[in-house]
């Protein structure tokens, strides 16, 4: 490996640890961001949503183990939405071969823009938890769907819905992190089969995620409320979504 590869994956690592620590403090994975990261960085997109849904799996079990050795992780709670995401999300990463690149790219701007909002304005007062196992089983298909499409966890979405419906932050942050990798390992084994993996980049950008879960995770359990981190990541996805639409709009600052 010389020199100017050693600098290429150097960038991808740093870019990866400081994104997954960010957003493992919100108890979700980076691969909403990271992947259309690496798409105007020149990686191509199925490349990038393939690497950006194993990462938000190595990054998110190594939260889940530290949270279930805490006793703060509710399985039975997290169980329909990990049996859901589970069926649907391989079907929308199948289902993206037949879509258009710049349809998928503007569902992906949609998908950052919905979360921003839900994270910016799920400040409903906790009155009744809508807790029927139907209604988790429905966010965890619809959710997967689309984010087996576009390439990410689904986790930021899935989070402020769960706040909506009257749910702790930090028990739902819990339990998505333990719901990431089944949806994003099964994502990832269907976009195997259609597409050319870059296994060095693969295993470098993994190595950071997992270091950006422990840190992400350990500032969020005993350094950060649930609010400020949903408030840092609502911005850096407005500003990312921004930034896409300017580039699909070809417009150049």
């Amino acid at each position: 490996m010389n020199g100017s590869e050693l600098l290429h994956y150097g960038v991808y690592f740093l870019l990866t640890l400081a994104l997954s620590t960010l957003f493992s403090m919100g108890g979700v994975g980076a691969a909403i961001v990271l992947v259309p990261t690496f798409t105007m960085m020149g990686m191509p997109l199925n490349l990038a949503k393939a690497i950006g849904l194993f990462i938000n799996s190595a990054s998110t079990i190594t939260a889940s183990v530290m949270n279930f050795f805490r006793g703060v992780l509710d399985v039975g709670f997290a169980m329909p939405l990990v049996i859901s995401i589970l069926l649907a999300t391989p079907v929308g990463a199948w289902l993206s071969q037949y879509v258009q690149k710049e349809v998928v790219e503007w569902i992906l701007v949609a998908f950052l823009l919905v979360s921003a909002l839900l994270l910016i304005f799920s400040h409903r007062e906790t009155k009744v938890v809508y807790d029927k196992a139907w209604i988790l089983y429905l966010i965890g298909g619809s959710v997967g769907l689309v984010s087996g499409m576009i390439g990410v966890g689904g986790g930021s979405l899935i989070m402020p819905l769960l706040i909506l419906l009257g749910f702790d932050a930090k028990k739902a942050a819990y339990a998505i992190s333990f719901v990431i990798p089944f949806s994003s390992l099964g994502g990832f084994a269907t976009y195997l089969s259609f597409v050319h993996m870059d296994w060095i980049m693969l295993g470098v950008v993994t190595v950071a995620a997992i270091m950006g879960g422990y840190i992400g995770d350990r500032i969020m359990h005993y350094n950060l409320t649930p609010g400020q981190v949903k408030k840092l990541i609502a911005v850096l996805l407005l500003l990312l979504s921004a930034k896409m639409v300017m580039k699909l709009l070809h417009i150049n600052v």
